[in-house]
């Protein structure tokens, strides 16, 4: 099996040719923070451990999954609701970034929780966009 070969492309896009085949990757964030987003999938690499998330008394409940923006972006559609269930895999929003869209899927069976943004919102790299328990 041959070793992954990554090319950037333009600034913020890398081709990845593994295993015969050919992928765009979506790179953005700092040395420190990285995200990176393929096939409907987002990726985050961290410098250091995040910390656990405090709770105080009248918070939301614990949320185990969020979806975040994995690069400045408008945001194209919204397919849930909170309170909705999806599955693994499930297409929860769109957005759109270099005239290209972004499906963001379901990384396991969940719960929608809350839906933090809205369709035609700009959001930037990091902005949580919706919460999945």
């Amino acid at each position: 099996m041959a070793e992954p070969k990554a090319t950037p492309i333009g600034p913020g896009v890398v081709q990845v040719v593994h295993d015969g085949r050919a992928d765009i990757v979506y790179v953005a964030g700092t040395s420190d923070d990285r995200w990176a987003f393929s096939n409907g999938r987002v990726y985050r690499e961290t410098a250091a451990p995040e910390s656990p998330a405090k709770t105080r008394s009248g918070s939301r409940p614990h949320v185990s999954q969020a979806l975040s923006a994995p690069m400045p972006a408008t945001v194209a559609s919204v397919s849930v609701q909170p309170g909705a269930r999806v599955r693994k895999g499930d297409t929860i929003l769109v957005l759109e970034a270099m005239k290209m869209e972004l499906p963001l899927r379901a990384p396991a069976d969940a719960q929608v929780v809350a839906v933090n943004c809205r369709v035609g919102e700009l959001v930037q790299p990091g902005t949580l966009l919706v919460e999945l328990e």
